[in-house]
């Protein structure tokens, strides 16, 4: 049977049908689909762990027991992962551990577009890189494959053209792996010092036998053509280069791409005259091959920054200036990422526009759009929960420099869950003078709505135990009296608790509680919108300060969009004129 897949589904149906039983992820563009897509596998324990250094090791733990599982995360995830990953390159596993790592080329929706193939050899792991929605699911099978062979956690590197491409996928069944008999192995597991050394010894012998297979696997092919020109290639690139030389050159495909097949290289370099390497990002491949001392083409002509297409591999090798694929007559206007209509975090950062010496750290998610005119409260943006650690550096810095300003961390629930814990008990411990602002809008908006400790319902739809933020913060040091919890649609009552904030000279919380205003349950909820009443309007456009989407200034008349306003009275509140009225109620 086939079916029509992207690549994320693709990669969940290998698994399942690998007799994966274990699997682990914490949301993450482009690889979120994923988890979502194996947790309609009933065979499959799935779940969205609070980080990807957790999915990681509840993956690792059930290898070690004798379980094939995976972890899934977007290639800065793996950064968050690296403790784990590094280990249990040394251990090794018992049941397959596949490691899947979504790179995101061109930044389409990361703070930076890092190329995890680094990862293979800096951990000394093997690594697979899938072309197509079919290999995605072929390619997850043979990781479990290889790595229950070479005794190895098996790193799959897509990126986001791979992960949500569709393509044709021959579909199989499930073969049942079962659990294998686990052993007690203190000199394998556990990595002291004396442990870990031997380990090693175990991972550079076991790199010379990947070498060997990556020369004769199946997953790395050559195909022969015009032999004037051949190009090196793997994972979409393969497929760009395709497009460009057609059977005008002869292709190196590789898949299996760490540690990268030398013999296969030298015998497929001198077949050819002239020798690309084409790939996104960092030259991987490129500096492989020239290691080998063989010419090649690559970065010299290649950009090393965005993603690949077609066209920029025609002018950049073939000096050719294509024309545009499509044109249409409209004119399409610029669509910048703007908070939706409703958003609850809109109210808070409207309040926080209020102190022109308060410097925000702020972090991932929604709320990152913080930085964005006519709000543009934030100041910083560095990784996950590094709002609240940052935030502590940046009052720490400005009390030495004399400087009278006030620092707030701005953290969404999903992401206090993830790393902002640890930092909050710095803040306590070290005595930062800072406010921390948890905006909990009571799901993982960003990435699709994903649940999290605080919803109380598991990736598996089960009910669960909800995770209780205020229980947090209070024991992780915050006082009682220096918590509040607020409606960031009832605008006083947050304006009056970032005054509290601002004056503390303690740590200082505050929770902002409202669900996400494009949740299925608030929209079927919702009653009302607001609406202007043109005759009291004095055009003041105090009600636009917020910068809600549903507001525009028209043909000199501030009016107000009824089917994308959600109600929540923000733009009313800030009219003093009463010429903002909610109807429909």
């Amino acid at each position: 049977m086939k079916s029509l897949m992207t690549g994320n589904e693709a990669l969940a149906r290998g698994a399942w049908e690998a007799g994966c039983l274990v699997a682990a992820a914490y949301p993450g563009t482009p690889s979120t689909e994923i988890l979502e897509n194996l947790a309609t596998y009933p065979e499959v324990y799935s779940e969205w762990s609070t980080n990807e250094k957790v999915a990681l090791e509840v993956a690792a733990g059930a290898a070690i027991m004798g379980a094939r599982s995976l972890a899934a995360m977007k290639h800065v995830g793996l950064n968050v992962a690296a403790d784990p990953f590094f280990t249990m390159a040394y251990t090794g596993v018992n049941g397959g551990l596949v490691v899947i790592s979504a790179d995101d080329p061109g930044c389409h929706s990361s703070q930076n577009e890092q190329d995890n193939r680094n990862y293979a050899p800096f951990a000394k792991v093997a690594m697979v890189e899938p072309s197509d929605s079919q290999e995605c699911k072929d390619f997850v099978i043979e990781a479990f494959e290889l790595s229950e062979r070479f005794d190895t956690p098996v790193l799959v590197r897509v990126t986001t053209r791979i992960c949500h491409s569709k393509g044709i996928v021959e579909l199989g069944e499930r073969r049942e792996a079962g659990v294998r008999e686990y052993k007690k192995d203190v000199k394998k597991y556990v990595v002291v010092p004396a442990h870990a050394r031997e380990r090693h010894v175990v991972v550079e012998e076991r790199l010379r036998s990947l070498r060997e297979y990556s020369n004769a696997s199946p997953l790395n092919r050559i195909e022969w053509a015009d032999r004037g020109t051949g190009i090196i290639a793997s994972g979409i690139t393969y497929q760009h280069a395709r497009e460009v030389f057609g059977d005008g050159a002869s292709y190196l495909k590789l898949g299996f791409t760490h540690p990268l097949p030398d013999q296969t290289i030298e015998r497929f370099a001198a077949g050819v005259d002239r020798l690309y390497v084409i790939e996104e990002n960092d030259p991987y491949m490129e500096t492989f091959v020239k290691s080998l001392g063989i010419d090649c083409i690559g970065k010299e002509s290649i950009p090393a920054c965005n993603e690949l297409s077609p066209q920029i591999i025609r002018k950049s090798l073939l000096s050719d200036e294509p024309g545009p694929l499509y044109s249409v007559d409209t004119a399409v206007p610029a669509r910048p990422p703007v908070l939706c209509a409703g958003c609850p975090h809109r109210g808070f950062f409207y309040a926080l526009t209020k102190y022109k010496d308060v410097v925000a750290a702020g972090d991932i998610g929604c709320y990152t759009l913080g930085m964005a005119p006519p709000i543009g409260v934030t100041d910083s943006v560095i990784c996950m929960g590094a709002s609240i650690s940052g935030a502590i550096g940046m009052a720490k810095a400005a009390e030495r420099a004399g400087r009278k300003i006030k620092v707030f961390g701005l953290i969404g629930d999903s992401t206090f869950f993830h790393s902002g814990i640890t930092g909050l008990i710095d803040a306590v411990y070290n005595r930062g003078n800072i406010a921390v602002a948890i905006l909990d809008n009571r799901v993982t908006a960003m990435t699709g709505h994903q649940e999290n400790p605080g919803t109380g319902v598991t990736l598996m739809g089960e009910v669960t135990t909800q995770v209780d933020i205020e229980g947090i913060v209070e024991a992780a040091g915050i006082k009682a009296g220096n918590i509040r919890i607020i409606d960031p649609y009832n605008l006083a009552e947050t304006e009056k608790a970032v005054k509290e904030a601002y004056n503390s000279t303690e740590p200082f919380a505050i929770i902002s509680r409202r669900e996400c205003a494009l949740l299925k349950d608030v929209q079927r909820r919702k009653r009302g919108y607001c609406l202007v009443v043109s005759d009291k309007c004095k055009k003041c456009k105090a009600c636009m300060r917020p910068g809600c989407p549903a507001i525009a200034f028209k043909d000199g008349e501030v009016v107000i969009d009824a089917s994308s306003c959600n109600g929540c009275t923000l733009c009313l509140q800030l009219c003093k004129f009463n010429a903002i009225v909610k109807v429909g109620e």
